[in-house]
């Protein structure tokens, strides 16, 4: 049964834009899918019923993309994007179009406040596992009309938003680069003037003396396992950090852990040379979310209940908050690769913020 549900609500969101509001996400696929993942199909239509009234339409294409390069960014081509990935997603296999766009899209990882990275990841979890089965590594589910179709609106969005992170492109001193996650979250920049949104925010970082070298400062994976573990550690990371930083900035925080996750979830889909530059781009969204939106004063972690990670969802879904529903998936996935109970109580915690 959720199966079906997750293709039903896939095509009453197909309707709508990947926006809302001239900026705002389309959270509605993203959440869909981890409710379903998670067991809750049951109250997909429920929650689908509330969110779709603040959407928008579909937006128009003006002419087909024949310079990529030249298309990528321009969100008034938004809807040109959109057509073009349904169309090759008609003619290709789905796992050849990801591993085409892939290297070209991650550099602009970045878009949509990182949401195009992040509905690919949901998107690609859809076409490769069977919902309500998290944790399987194997196996493919149904390639659906539908789930093909969220990947090309996913792939849309983000080649429309494409948006690069400022810094990455300085070579990293091996030397002086740190293997240890933990101590590169330690160790960014916070930018003076937190006004405004994340376009203003990250066009502040080149002018932070720091930032150069706190975004080179992770060591890059030399290998796909380097690579695997390095991701798993980030989200781990992360999510530790949405417990002293969240009372910052709820929402935006979400994105540092929720990023990385989608790429993760993407890894098995891809070429392990594709590994490694996978986690490079990862870490710049996570650095750069977190230099722009946490506190220069991290808070001490709150009293906040952890507990059985279905309990957990379950608040989450009962919550209905996109970005809560989003952040307990993640966190699902951290506690799981980790085993620390402790990551858990960030979706709780971000239960109480938004």
């Amino acid at each position: 049964m959720g199966e079906e549900i997750l293709d039903e609500a896939y095509r009453r969101l197909h309707r709508t834009g990947p926006e809302y509001e001239g900026w705002l996400s389309n959270h509605g696929p993203m959440a869909v899918e981890a409710l379903v993942r998670h067991g809750h199909e049951r109250g997909v239509h429920r929650w689908l019923d509330a969110y779709l009234g603040r959407l928008d339409e579909l937006p128009r294409g003006l002419r087909p993309i024949e310079d990529w390069r030249e298309a990528l960014g321009d969100p008034k081509r938004a809807g040109d994007w959109l057509t073009h990935f349904d169309r090759e997603l008609r003619e290709r296999p789905w796992r050849e179009v990801l591993g085409t766009w892939w290297p070209r899209l991650l550099p602009g990882i970045a878009a949509g406040a990182t949401h195009g990275v992040i509905r690919v990841g949901h998107a690609v979890r859809a076409l490769r596992t069977p919902a309500r089965l998290p944790g399987v590594a194997t196996g493919e589910a149904p390639e659906s009309p539908e789930r093909l179709a969220e990947l090309g609106q996913a792939l849309g969005y983000w080649a429309a938003r494409w948006q690069a992170v400022p810094g990455v492109d300085r070579p990293t001193d091996a030397a002086t680069a740190d293997p240890d996650v933990a101590a590169a979250l330690a160790g960014l920049p916070r930018i003076a003037d937190r006004t405004g949104g994340i376009r203003e925010r990250l066009g502040r970082l080149p002018a932070v003396p720091e930032w150069p070298a706190a975004v080179a400062a992770l060591r890059p994976a030399r290998t796909p396992a380097e690579a695997e573990r390095d991701l798993i550690a980030l989200v781990h990371g992360a999510s530790l950090d949405y417990l002293r930083s969240g009372h910052a900035e709820p929402v935006m925080l979400v994105h540092a852990v929720t990023a990385p996750t989608a790429v993760l979830r993407t890894l098995p889909a891809l070429d392990r040379a594709l590994w490694a530059p996978s986690v490079t781009a990862a870490w710049s969204a996570t650095a750069a979310v977190t230099s722009v939106y946490a506190s220069p004063q991290p808070a001490a972690p709150p009293a906040v209940a952890g507990g059985d990670p279905a309990e957990v969802f379950a608040r989450a879904a009962r919550h209905g908050d996109a970005h809560v529903v989003k952040l307990a998936d993640a966190v699902l996935d951290a506690h799981a690769a980790s085993g620390d109970d402790r990551v858990l109580a960030a979706a709780g915690y971000a239960g109480q913020l938004i």
